[in-house]
Order: structure tokens, then C-alpha cells, then sequence
């Protein structure tokens, strides 16, 4: 048997499962199996130190993205960058290797929804969600970055993720968004933040809301509306969960079979499910 998992804490609600064994079905892998465990930063290093060799990988949802990559025995320039990890994988006789596919998650989205290149954009939040993003805009060919916050302190990660990468990057206030303008938005804050905002953010030419429950959030909706295009949680966690499946299994991530089953799973609790174009 082989076997992975994902470690998160809350983690019951994980679509992660629904993924990894959507796929692993489609490769014919059938002595694969993947769970999801209850885990948070504290324990992450016992629980992967304890780990044996049939264990292939990890994904790592919050809060252990960045105690992934401090347990890791190496890590990829990518999760470097970034600053911490959502993936770990077998490296040698009882190493793991630390990457971060949120990246691949923030770029595959983002390109499904007709955005190949960017000059510009904007991030609102400066948490873990915004470095990881803030990565994968520095790929989409963006050399000019504002980053909003609520304040400098509070963004202080994400501007040390952008000189990483070699990003000219400002951080504004809330106050300042109406005037700032960009050729892609990216909203990585909580569910509600953004809401009363909605219609002022619609006017950016592309957009990506990270929250995807409830479906369709205002922010989706004013996009929608307006004409926008538009990329959602949901295509993040699909495209990052490709490069997941392809660093655990060492084979091309069947891709349609993902997105089916992703599909089938929100609409069966009821939820309006958006296009997840590949």
C-alpha cells in the first residue's frame, strides 16, 4: 500500500480527499489510499517524523503550511519563495521534500479564466494565501504589485515575498483601494471582507476570490455581471491539487477526471457549483 493525506486543523471539511482519489482512481493505483488527518503546527513535525517509507506524500492546509517546510529536509525555490509549503514529498531513504503548488494553484486558475499575462495587480489580505499568490503573479510576467492591507506591520510577510521575487510592490490601506487601479485583482481575505465593496473591485478586467463557499460570493457575482472574467477557489484548489498528484504518483495528473469529481462533490451539498474550466 501506498499512502498520503491531507493534515489541516479544521480538517473534516477538505475537498482534498474528493481530489486525490478521484485521481488515483482514473491511474488504476488501487493499493493507494488517501485520508484526511487532523493536524495542526505543533504536531506536524512528530506526526511526519513518525511517518514510514509506503508514506508517497502530504498536503498541508492551515496552520501547517509553514511548519511544512521547516520539517522538511529541502525544500523547492518555489516554497522558498513563498515562504512555506502545502506539499510534502517522499525525498530519499526518509526525507521529504517541501513544495508549494498553491503557485501552480494561482497561475492554472488565473490562465483557465483567459489571463495569460499581467503587467499589474492588486492583492488584498497579506497572509499566507497572499505570498503564495504574490508568486504566482511574478510568473504571470506582473512587475508592479499593490499589496492592501490593513496595516504596514500586517504586511510586512508579503513584501518580503515580493523581494524575493523580485517584485516592485506597494502597500496601501483599505482607504486607498478606489483609486488604485490594476490588470488583476486577487482577494485571498475571508469570506464577508470584500462583500460591501463588491461592485468598486468589479471594475478590474480579471479577478480571482479565493472564497468559493457560499456560492457565488457578491464579489462573483459584480464580476459576473460586469462582464469580468473571473477565477475562483475552487479552479485554485483544482490546479494545485494537479501538481500534488503528479509529485506523489510520478504520472500525469488526470485532469478531467479531478474536475468531475470536484464538481459532483459541491453540487452534492446543494451548492452552486462554478465553471472549472481546465
Amino acid at each position: 500500500m501506498r499512502r498520503a493525506a491531507v493534515l489541516g486543523s479544521p480538517v473534516a471539511h477538505s475537498l482534498s480527499p474528493v481530489l486525490h482519489r478521484a485521481a488515483y482512481a482514473a491511474l488504476g493505483l488501487e493499493g493507494w489510499r488517501y485520508d484526511a488527518i487532523e493536524c495542526d503546527d505543533v504536531a506536524l513535525p512528530a506526526f511526519v517524523g513518525g511517518l514510514g517509507l509506503e508514506w508517497a506524500g502530504l498536503s498541508v492546509t492551515m496552520p501547517g503550511k509553514r511548519a511544512a517546510l521547516e520539517v522538511a529536509g529541502s525544500a523547492t525555490a518555489t516554497a522558498a519563495a513563498v515562504g512555506a509549503a502545502n506539499t510534502l514529498v517522499r525525498s530519499g531513504a526518509g526525507g521529504w521534500l517541501a513544495e508549494c503548488t498553491d503557485v501552480d494553484g494561482v497561475i492554472g486558475s488565473l490562465r483557465a479564466c483567459g489571463v495569460t499575462s499581467a503587467a499589474s495587480a492588486v492583492v488584498l489580505g497579506a497572509g499566507g494565501t497572499a505570498c503564495a499568490t504574490i508568486v504566482g503573479l511574478a510568473r504571470l510576467g506582473v512587475t508592479s504589485l499593490t499589496v492592501v492591507a490593513r496595516s504596514a506591520l500586517r504586511a510586512t510577510d508579503a513584501l518580503a515575498c515580493a523581494s524575493r521575487v523580485g517584485l516592485a510592490v506597494e502597500a496601501v490601506p483599505w482607504s486607498a483601494l478606489p483609486s488604485v487601479t490594476a490588470d488583476v485583482l486577487v482577494s485571498t481575505v475571508p469570506t464577508g471582507v470584500v462583500d460591501p465593496m463588491a461592485a468598486l473591485l468589479a471594475r478590474f478586467p480579471a479577478v480571482l476570490d479565493v472564497v468559493y463557499h457560499p456560492w457565488p460570493t457578491p464579489l462573483a457575482s459584480a464580476v459576473s455581471s460586469s462582464g469580468g472574467r473571473l477565477a475562483t477557489g475552487l479552479d485554485m484548489l483544482l490546479h494545485q491539487a494537479f501538481g500534488q498528484v503528479e509529485l506523489f504518483t510520478r504520472r500525469p495528473a488526470p485532469r478531467e477526471p479531478m474536475r468531475d469529481a470536484l464538481h459532483a462533490a459541491v453540487t452534492a451539498h446543494g451548492t452552486d457549483c462554478p465553471p472549472l474550466p481546465l
